[in-house]
């Protein structure tokens, strides 16, 4: 297996086309692990990884904590809602104190954009960021390209669309940054208060009209209203939003060919996603979720090497 060129997994951006190749290869390895009768390998037998999270997630980190297991790691876990931190201890006193417990490796959700990079710079162990507010989620970007790839080949030309609130989610940004990396085509559909202002300049189309991008795409992977970060009022109702932008069964069978429908969860169900919709046979939303483990798998055993 190939090196990573990085230290830290902070973001796609930090990442190069050989980067992410070496990640997606060494996932599909370590995907055939998890899918035999023992599904643990030694790799990392010798290593701790801390999962530090200052917000609530689920699959997340549930996925890291199983992908550390698999690899035989030891693990801890931490949560800010019953830590010092509720007393007003720092973000760089909080890890620094679970770095003296010899913590090899740090895997940090943060509400604050740029925290796993502050982090980084000041401590030795390796950091893997696990969402750093509304700016990059680079594992969730990573599972995407590897269970399109794995569903209809390599990327290169193929047609991805990312539809609902661009602009307050992190998966988009490192969708875009990794699906351009790998030569997809990438437009971006949702509200115009939704969608960043500059956003084009990445090199990416911009749509409002949902039926003509899910006929355009080859796969459309459909993001949540972030209703935890909205301030204002970007559209009037959930139910208008469902009714402009939300996706049934009805419009995907209504298309001329079969298109991959996907969704980083929680799904708002009946809001972008109807329920028949996201259980439908194109739907690959559970296949993401176990293709997670085999990538965080990659990322946390590719990091260990460096």
């Amino acid at each position: 297996m190939s090196q990573l060129s990085v230290r830290h997994l902070l973001g796609i951006k930090n990442l190069t086309e050989s980067d992410i190749y070496t990640i997606l290869d060494t996932a599909t390895q370590f995907k055939d692990v998890i899918n035999r009768p023992i599904k643990k390998v030694p790799s990392l037998r010798d290593v701790t990884i801390a999962n530090v999270f200052f917000e609530n997630s689920t699959r997340t980190r549930l996925s890291f904590e199983l992908a550390e297991k698999r690899l035989s790691a030891d693990v801890v876990n931490f949560s800010a809602s019953g830590s010092s931190v509720k007393k007003g201890e720092t973000l760089l006193d909080t890890v620094n104190n679970i770095l003296a417990m010899k913590v090899d490796m740090i895997v940090m959700r943060h509400s604050s954009p740029g925290a796993p990079h502050f982090l980084s710079e000041r401590i030795t162990a390796n950091v893997v960021n696990a969402g750093d507010g509304t700016h990059e989620h680079p594992t969730q970007a990573l599972l995407d390209a590897f269970s399109i790839r794995e569903q209809i080949g390599d990327l290169a030309g193929k047609k991805i669309a990312i539809i609902g609130d661009i602009l307050h989610s992190r998966v988009a940004l490192s969708n875009i940054f990794c699906l351009k990396k790998l030569g997809a085509e990438v437009r971006v559909c949702g509200p115009t208060t939704l969608i960043p202002k500059y956003i084009s300049s990445l090199g990416v189309q911009v749509s409002h009209n949902v039926k003509e991008t899910l006929q355009w795409c080859d796969v459309a992977n459909v993001l949540r209203i972030q209703l935890e970060r909205l301030q204002v009022k970007y559209f009037p109702s959930l139910r208008e939003y469902s009714l402009y932008f939300g996706i049934n069964r009805q419009m995907l069978d209504e298309l001329d060919r079969d298109i991959v429908l996907m969704h980083p969860g929680p799904i708002n169900r009946g809001v972008e996603l109807t329920s028949d919709a996201a259980d439908s046979r194109q739907s690959i939303i559970l296949n993401q979720v176990e293709n997670g483990v085999a990538v965080r798998m990659a990322v946390l055993y590719l990091l260990a090497q460096q």
